[in-house]
């Protein structure tokens, strides 16, 4: 038998692996609900962040429901091939916790630049991001496209190709059906009000020139997004319920 091409698979592919295996064997059947995130990552011996990248990769993939307040519920897969709006996941596809913590690292040193380097020309174009951030929110808009112009305008200051190069790919990753789909759960306008006063430490920290408390701001910015995707789905829906229109 010839050999095959080894691709390596992501933590988060191998944990919905297993429970997909599961699933088709019978284990876990229709309508089932599955254990617990904190009960996965024990029997798996894996971080609960990782587990919860490989519920949404397994809902992405229609595999699995995620009713917030209940459980995640395995789907009916028999009366047809794939279930409605099911997408296949690239294999090389970021899990969005994930991406989260590379960004921390990688962006607090490019914050750090910036706030050596930044001209008044950056200063003001990160200023006007943050200000559309908040334009967007006070019109009940998800400010997604703010927050990337805002993020794009810090490592342009920076000066440095291939920091601007890794930023865009990590927005790139960032509009990925994986962290689309988690994003759906947790992000809401009263959510993004508390990001965009974030967002304020960071720019006011480069506008000082103080390298320190941009990297401190921009570590504290992306901490805090790990915590509110991490959230208990009972909270996700909490806020889904007050979230203003």
């Amino acid at each position: 038998m010839p050999l095959q091409t080894v691709e390596p698979q992501r933590l988060y592919r191998q944990i919905a692996g297993q429970l997909r295996a599961l699933i088709t064997a019978g284990e876990f059947v229709a309508g089932a609900r599955l254990p617990a995130e904190r009960d996965l990552a024990k029997q798996l011996g894996v971080s609960r962040p990782s587990v919860r990248e490989a519920l949404i990769a397994l809902e992405v993939e229609g595999w699995v429901e995620v009713r917030t307040g209940s459980g995640v519920y395995v789907l009916d897969r028999s009366r047809r091939d794939d279930p409605p709006q099911a997408e296949q996941l690239a294999p090389a596809e970021w899990g969005p916790l994930e991406l989260i913590r590379a960004r921390r690292v990688i962006e607090g040193e490019v914050a750090s630049l910036a706030a050596a380097h930044a001209t008044r020309k950056d200063i003001e174009a990160i200023g006007s991001a943050l200000a559309a951030m908040k334009e967007a929110t006070d019109d009940g808009v998800l400010p997604l496209d703010g927050d990337r112009a805002f993020h794009s305008a810090i490592v342009e200051a920076c000066g440095n190709a291939v920091l601007i190069e890794t930023v865009e790919r990590f927005w790139d990753a960032r509009r990925g059906p994986l962290f689309t789909r988690l994003g759906g759960y947790f992000e809401t306008v009263q959510s993004w009000r508390a990001a965009i006063a974030e967002h304020e430490a960071i720019f006011e920290a480069i506008r000082a020139h103080d390298k320190a408390a941009a990297r401190a701001a921009m570590h504290a910015h992306m901490d805090k997004s790990h915590a509110r995707f991490s959230a208990s789905w009972r909270r996700a829906k909490a806020r889904q319920t007050t979230a203003e229109p």
